[in-house]
């Protein structure tokens, strides 16, 4: 019987039959690496899903960001509606690492604001990889971080069970022992409170209340409740209690680990003493004492993961727990599960690049006395590392790079889309003015009006932010209705541009690199490489090819590459694109497929975030100014209420612009009398939150 029930309403086709057979089959031959090479819109998430569903192993998924991560996990739920799809990011939702510039001597202390719905979507992924099979975990590159043991979590975990003899204070020093906290208000995750004969509790994986009832020496009743409404939910025979924190050590174990630090410290502090260097040991003599008497006292203190590696009994420069370590394993110790990494010429190398850039700052850390050299050991892993503890993996991509090429035993073409749309028509064209040539400028300039006159969007694409802001003043003169998109637009105004680019608002959208991973607009029939024989990242063969199929949601789309020489990058791009093409207008003729330009609802940027919850916080939402002016903090209350409802369902998008719509609210209630945001700190969201770890 297989672990996974893949949502039958969808069935492959065009290329997605194929590539599902050939990858399973290679995947039961054993083999290591595989490529799954997808061009836009080809379906590669619900091929890796079919994948998933007949090989029926725990399954993790990588993504290069939060956001696209949060898009597969919708889209995987959607897949997989009975089954564990859970989500697992940093759970940052602002972070400022430590580190000390030796120039300035400035030392810029660790500043973070934690999103804490995302830290509860994180013990629910590490919960269900260890009490269940059929699990799917969408994370970003922090898998690879340093993560409390799996054995530890798992070996304190609390086990209530109705008739247990169990004393009511013994069972609150049980739980405070695991790490959550007491409470007399109203419970969040991590948190109890002791009422009468009863214990509530509310777990930090689930928006749920146990409640427990004692008779005597014994646990009467256990009932599971709403934590808004207190409604009775089910009566339960016993349920499991998992640590509230990811770092957990045991009493003997923390014993050994004090004595093992004050050994470094003494170790050290020698060093620097002998080097002279008497400022950087009384710092280190200072800080560490500090930070063990805070850990002997409340069981923990801020920057604790620095002392992970004695915590955990590891050895010096040894691998530390990672997300990686919770998934399940053969009895010869190799990993018994499969890894899907997705956009993987992004991904890959952001995988690779997390180590030097973590120990880069460490070592610094460490040669002035604000941190003991174990502090290195908290780490991402190194690739090699990664690669050792993801067992079998499958790459996806539309322009996979060397490392999937040089490893991959098949590279597996997805090249037919379900649309039978094709791959967008390529013409090069000079930079330059020559003869009745005006140049890239004004050829790109009446292209796009002949297009937009045809009732379509155009795709203007730059090599700098301020040529990008240039040409979009230029073309308001020319009464063009345009906007610019680049790295400082905010991400909820970039979402803004994005969907009024897609209603019409405006005609032509001019960008830098924020116009090719991930974006879905089939309205836009014509995009504009300027400058594209600038040789570098922008203009490589790999980012031509991701910007070209932006054009391959419309039929009737097409590419202008503004060049004077061929460079390499624009040769393989070219041809790869009409190889790409040639192949599916092949395909069409032979089966008699008519391709149809995507038709999209538009309210949204991405397909994945197109459901029913959004859909009922837009009707919810549609508020007049005579409302507002007549119950305004019901109003708000609305609003705060749609926004935590859109965290608990990955929504983010939706989540920040309640937020930002939240706060103007305030200000305009301000005028009426003073208030302060009631905005649930556990779904905060914070303006300043990273796309990347």
């Amino acid at each position: 019987m297989q672990a996974f029930k893949i949502n039958t309403q969808f069935r492959p086709a065009g290329d997605q039959p194929k590539a599902i057979e050939s990858l399973v089959k290679g995947l039961r031959s054993g083999a290591r690496h595989q490529t799954l090479l997808g061009v836009t819109g080809s379906g590669k998430t619900f091929t890796a899903a079919n994948v998933i569903a007949q090989i029926g192993k725990p399954t993790l998924v990588i993504a290069h960001n939060k956001t696209l991560a949060a898009q597969l996990a919708q889209e995987y739920r959607e897949f997989f509606p009975e089954n564990a799809v859970h989500y697992f990011v940093s759970y940052y939702d602002y972070y400022q690492p430590e580190a000390y510039m030796p120039v300035t001597d400035t030392y810029i202390e660790k500043e973070s604001m934690i999103n804490e719905e995302i830290e509860r979507l994180r013990h629910a992924s590490t919960q269900a990889l260890l009490t269940r099979k059929d699990v799917i975990i969408v994370a970003s590159v922090s898998c690879i971080y340093g993560l409390g043991s799996p054995e530890n979590y798992e070996k304190v975990n609390l086990k209530v069970k109705k008739g247990m003899k169990a004393d009511r204070a013994e069972m609150i020093r049980r739980m405070i022992g695991i790490h959550f906290e007491r409470t007399n208000a109203d419970l969040e995750p991590g948190t109890l409170r002791a009422v009468g004969n009863m214990i509530e509790v509310m777990p930090v994986n689930d928006k749920v209340v146990y409640r427990i009832s004692f008779e005597g020496d014994s646990i009467g009743r256990i009932d599971q409740i709403d934590p808004v409404t207190r409604a009775l939910q089910k009566e339960l025979d016993a349920f499991f209690l998992f640590p509230a924190k990811h770092f957990i050590t045991e009493k003997e174990e923390a014993e050994r680990a004090f004595k093992t630090i004050k050994a470094e410290l003494e170790a050290r502090l020698k060093e620097l003493q002998a080097e002279g260097k008497l400022l950087e040991a009384e710092r280190l003599k200072r800080r560490t004492n500090y930070d063990l008497a805070m850990i002997r006292e409340v069981g923990y203190c801020s920057g604790i993961e620095n002392y992970s590696r004695h915590f955990s009994g590891k050895l010096p420069g040894e691998p530390p727990d990672t997300l990686l370590s919770y998934f399940p394993r053969k009895p010869d110790g190799s990993p018994d599960f499969l890894t899907v990494i997705d956009e993987s010429h992004v991904t890959i190398p952001q995988l690779g690049g997390m180590f030097a850039g973590d120990q880069s700052r460490k070592k610094t850390l460490v040669e002035h006395g604000f941190r003991l050299p174990s502090a290195q050991d908290n780490r991402p892993l190194r690739f090699e590392e990664f690669e050792e503890r993801v067992g079998q993996a499958i790459y996806t991509s539309a322009t996979p790079g060397a490392f999937e090429k040089e490893n991959s035993t098949q590279v597996v073409e997805q090249v037919i889309r379900p649309t039978g749309l094709l791959d967008p028509v390529v013409e090069i064209r000079p930079v330059t003015e020559k003869g009745a040539f005006k140049g890239q400028i004004a050829d790109s300039i009446a292209e796009a009006e002949k297009t937009i006159k045809a009732g379509f969007r155009v795709i203007l694409t730059t090599l700098t932010k301020k040529m990008a802001e240039d040409l979009v003043d230029y073309l308001k003169e020319r009464k063009i209705k345009s906007e610019y998109l680049h790295s400082d637009i905010k991400t909820i105004d970039r979402i803004n541009i994005l969907t009024e680019f897609r209603r019409g608002k405006f005609d032509v959208l001019v960008g830098v690199n924020l116009l090719r991973e991930g974006l879905d607009l089939p309205e836009v029939a014509l995009i504009g490489i300027l400058d594209a024989d600038k040789e570098g990242f922008l203009r490589s063969e790999t980012s031509l090819i991701q910007i070209i199929g932006r054009a391959a949601r419309n039929v009737e789309g097409r590419v202008l590459i503004y060049a004077d020489v061929m460079t390499g990058s624009v040769e393989r791009a070219v041809k790869e694109t009409n190889r790409r093409r040639a192949i599916q207008e092949a395909h069409n003729e032979k089966h008699g497929i008519t391709p149809k330009t995507i038709m999209k609802a538009i309210k949204d940027i991405t397909d994945q975030l197109q459901t029913e919850h959004k859909k009922a916080v837009a009707e919810e939402l549609r508020i007049d100014e005579v409302e507002f002016a007549k119950d305004p903090k019901a109003v708000i209350q609305k609003k705060e209420a749609a926004m935590n409802e859109a965290v608990k369902v990955l929504d983010f998008e939706t989540a920040a612009i309640l937020r930002d719509e939240i706060s103007a609210l305030y200000d305009k209630l301000a005028g009426l009398e003073p208030v302060k945001p009631k905005v649930d700190k556990s779904k905060r969201l914070s303006g300043k939150k990273r796309d990347s770890e």
